[in-house]
């Protein structure tokens, strides 16, 4: 005879069993992790920062936060990744140019205003013009004193075809009516190294601390610096609009970017967040140490700034006449 009490019975202490057991899945179950696509090589200044970034990420969201490089293009190829990527686990730390730049320079296979959002603005970086241990002489009047004695005897690295060092020297050649070749890069991280091999003559850079170092050692040497003043920390060095290169005197804003598919929500808070990382003394102080500075602000106001540097840098480009081979 069948005992309904006792089948009733088991049939709840299953269901619970089953309860507990999906609940505890759910628990062991880890959180999708968060992507930090870096659109240069590993190393260099985007590429540790970004990293800095991650460590301190990954505790304020209590989620697992990787890098990846994606180097190629002057970080198109990276920036493209991120533009299709259709999520919200998905970021970019870059440099700006491959949004507000590169575009104007060559094809891209996303619209720099349509398919990437704009989430922080982290630091603005000196662009320091220095040159290896091939370079004879002291000055950047020695530089262009070299260049028109002998045409494509020098030559100078960029982090890329399209990057803002690309323009930056394309300024240079076309105002002194000299001719120094163009060495582009997947990044910063394997110039240094390649400057002081002799594979280059100069080189145009991010402030960081190992360039700082090398520079006080006497291995590289600092010819001029793109920067609204002299900086602080090499108050000997002039600018590059002080030596008659106003076009050419530029430095470089790096920040957060999000697939545009993302909301307005996500964007946010992610603002918020990589503000709070950015004032901790241990991110920042390494970072104003090396004479970056930090500009932290909101969703809007980053974006605003994209925004004008799209703009201002189509018309120097359409000026320039520039366009890679």
């Amino acid at each position: 005879m069948l005992n309904f009490k006792r089948i009733a019975g088991l049939c709840a202490l299953g269901a619970t069993c089953a309860f507990s057991a999906s609940v505890q899945a759910q628990g062991d179950a880890k959180p999708q992790a968060m992507t930090i696509v870096v659109p240069y090589g590993a190393g260099g200044i985007v590429d540790n920062t970004a990293r800095a970034f991650a460590q301190k990420l990954a505790v304020e969201l209590a989620r697992p936060v990787v890098v990846e490089n994606r180097g190629g293009a002057g970080g198109m190829i990276g920036m493209n990744t991120v533009a299709r990527a259709q999520d919200e686990h998905t970021l970019a730390f870059t440099a700006v140019s491959p949004v507000t730049l590169s575009p104007h320079v060559m094809k891209t296979l996303y619209d720099p205003l349509k398919d990437l959002a704009p989430v922080a603005s982290v630091m603005y970086s000196p662009v320091f013009l220095v040159g290896g241990p091939k370079f004879t002489g002291k000055t950047f009047k020695d530089m262009l004193d070299q260049a028109k004695a002998d045409p494509d005897g020098l030559s100078l690295a960029t982090a890329g075809v399209g990057s803002l060092g690309h323009l930056m020297l394309e300024q240079i050649n076309g105002q002194a009516a000299v001719r120094i070749t163009h060495v582009p890069y997947k990044g910063m991280a394997q110039m240094v190294p390649d400057a002081l091999g002799g594979q280059f003559t100069l080189m145009l850079v991010n402030a960081s601390g190992p360039v700082n170092t090398l520079i006080d050692e006497g291995k590289l040497k600092l010819l001029a610096v793109g920067s609204p003043a002299r900086l602080p920390g090499r108050p000997d060095t002039p600018t590059l609009a002080e030596l008659g290169y106003p076009m050419a005197n530029m430095t470089s804003t790096f920040g957060f970017f999000a697939p545009a598919s993302s909301s307005p929500a996500f964007r946010a808070r992610m603002n918020a967040l990589i503000n709070k990382v950015a004032a901790m003394p241990d991110i920042s102080k390494p970072l104003t140490d090396a004479l970056n500075i930090m500009s932290p602000g909101t969703v809007e106001q980053f974006t605003a700034q994209v925004q004008k540097e799209y703009a201002d840098n189509g018309k120097i480009v359409q000026q320039a006449n520039i366009r890679t081979e």
